[in-house]
């Protein structure tokens, strides 16, 4: 490690000369003074986020809400930037922070930092080189955060190691090695925490590797588990898989799930299959590619899978955030998942059984489906890739992406991210080898086509868009959603601004040009009674609050 250990140590020192140290040494973050940092298993089950964002989706539910209540639409336009933090890393942010009573945790690249979150203040850095010879998105070093149980941090590195770091510190306390055997593996995500567990997932799904989630044991980073999606000769599902494919099949799981305590229930999302484009050498369904999947978290047992798009030709990954909703649905009390898929539908399914329940078509532009029949399966057209180019809507980038949805308690809508745009896909049989792209062949945007972003709000119990927000941009922005209890939405929207709109109406409240494209999702806290909101953009992340 490149002065990973002095740059910690160094940061001990410094951390206990800024007069935190005591603090981060004892306590929970439930009770103790602001600057401790113990994170129970028990803290995660809340659903209620106030002052602390402990995870990278807030809680367990994906719905990226929060309860506090500070900002509103009377007062939002009054926001400011308090502080900027500027990242040495290599690529862009992606990252969401997690905070703890008070302490900020931040990636960039292989890099972890414990901020103050009042002020910015660095108080820890634990420094990792980036990793040469990596493929495709793994070479944009691209990480999207920590997670925290007790006083450790655990990070995903860009080459598939899983690290777990003294939250007071930075100093390294083990790393394990978890993606080996294809060097065509990455990792882009942020780890999630289950009980006594740390879950990960990998990237590459466009490179030829097999996709998998595995558990690790929180103190002693032992392997407890691993579901790979693409299953060997004999197993069901392995009919799409010919001979040695299923090593190469992809259904990569890059970005995290997200978990039931009730029902003990992971669910996590697959990508596409390799070759992207070619669907000649994977016949069938191609499980279990652009899945969700319920997992038991104590065994990684399958439960049940929901495919969104069986045998995918048009790199359609099923990773955007399964939602967890309870919510009357059709008359009666229901456990939902709802996911807006890149496919251009967003679903309802009964989260207990993974059965369908209603998928609705969000882009306006759709040429590789006529609709979802009542089984929930793709009513496909013939308009597939070929070696001449076929032009196929949504296109490469997907009608959305991995950049987070939200949903609020307060509305009762579901808020995310979409993208109008169209590419021309080509597509010729070519052999898998390790250290290329695995695509056969790719998509291209044919001359003169404009992409549009919008942001929508979805009323799912009525199966209709509330408001659909056009941005104004060049929808080079992949930033998400988040929504709070005073009827707010905020986003990064498409013209590098951070901005606030009405959950209820979409109206404008108020934005800040941060002067770069934003690639990741937001997410809001409290220090001392006052309420933050946090995005990364370009290389910097920026903290906003009222005067």
């Amino acid at each position: 490690m490149r002065s990973g250990r002095w740059v910690s140590l160094i940061a001990l020192v410094l951390v206990g000369w800024l007069g935190v140290g005591a603090g981060l040494a004892q306590g929970g973050a439930s009770a103790g003074a602001r600057g401790e940092v113990e994170v129970r298993s028990s803290d995660l089950l809340s659903t209620v986020l106030r002052d602390d964002w402990p995870s990278y989706n807030g809680d367990y539910t994906g719905r990226r809400y929060s309860s506090l209540d500070q900002v509103t639409p009377a007062n939002a336009h009054e926001l400011r930037a308090q502080w900027i933090f500027h990242s040495r890393n290599a690529g862009v942010l992606e990252a969401t922070p997690e905070v703890v009573n008070g302490i900020m945790f931040f990636t960039g690249s292989n890099d972890v930092y414990a901020l103050d979150a009042a002020t910015g203040k660095v108080l820890w850095h634990h420094e990792r080189p980036v990793t040469e010879g990596l493929v495709d998105d793994a070479s944009g070093h691209i990480n999207r955060g920590v997670a925290i149980l007790g006083t450790r941090v655990y990070m995903e590195t860009d080459n598939a190691h899983l690290l777990c770091l003294d939250a007071r510190s930075g100093m390294l306390i083990w790393d394990v090695l978890y993606a080996s055997g294809n060097r065509n593996y990455g990792a882009t995500s942020a780890p999630l925490i289950v009980k006594d567990k740390v879950l990960v997932g990998t990237s590459g799904g466009d490179d030829g590797v097999r996709g998998f989630v595995a558990a690790f044991d929180a103190a002693t980073g032992k392997e407890v588990w691993r579901f790979w999606t693409i299953p060997v000769p004999g197993e069901a599902g392995s009919s799409s898989w010919p001979g040695e494919m299923y090593l190469h099949g992809g259904g990569t799981t890059w970005m995290p799930g997200t978990y039931d305590p009730q029902l003990n229930t992971i669910f996590w999302g697959t990508s596409n299959p390799s070759p992207d484009f070619d669907g000649s050498v994977r016949p069938g369904d191609d499980l279990y590619t652009d899945c969700v999947l319920a997992l038991d978290p104590d065994t990684g047992k399958l439960k049940w899978h929901f495919q969104f798009t069986p045998h995918d030709l048009y790199d359609y990954d099923a990773t955007e955030t399964p939602v967890l909703v309870d919510a009357i649905y059709e008359g009666a009390p229901r456990k939902l998942l709802i996911e807006a898929n890149r496919n251009g539908f967003v679903y309802v399914l009964d989260r207990t059984n993974g059965k369908f329940l209603s998928a609705k078509q969000f882009v306006v532009e759709m040429n590789w489906a006529k609709g979802i029949d009542g089984a929930g399966r793709p009513i496909r057209t013939e308009n597939i890739p070929t070696t001449e180019g076929t032009r196929v809507c949504p296109g490469y980038a997907g009608a959305t992406n991995w950049y987070s949805p939200s949903y609020s308690e307060q509305t009762r809508l579901f808020y995310f991210m979409t993208l109008e745009d169209c590419h021309v896909y080509t597509a010729k049989t070519a052999p898998f080898e390790e250290g290329k792209e695995y695509y056969s062949t790719g998509a291209a945007h044919k001359r003169g086509e404009k992409a549009t972003k919008y942001l929508l709000a979805y009323d799912f119990a009525k199966g209709q868009f509330a408001w659909r927000n056009e941005q104004v941009g060049d929808s080079h922005s992949f930033a998400g959603v988040m929504s709070t209890a005073t009827g707010l939405v905020a986003f990064g929207d498409d013209a590098e601004e951070f901005e606030i709109v009405n959950a209820t109406t979409g109206k404008a409240l108020w934005h800040f040009n941060v002067g770069q494209p934003l690639h990741a999702s937001p997410m809001s806290y409290a220090v001392n009674g006052k309420q933050y909101f946090a995005i990364a953009a370009g290389s910097d992340l920026i903290a906003f609050a009222l005067p």
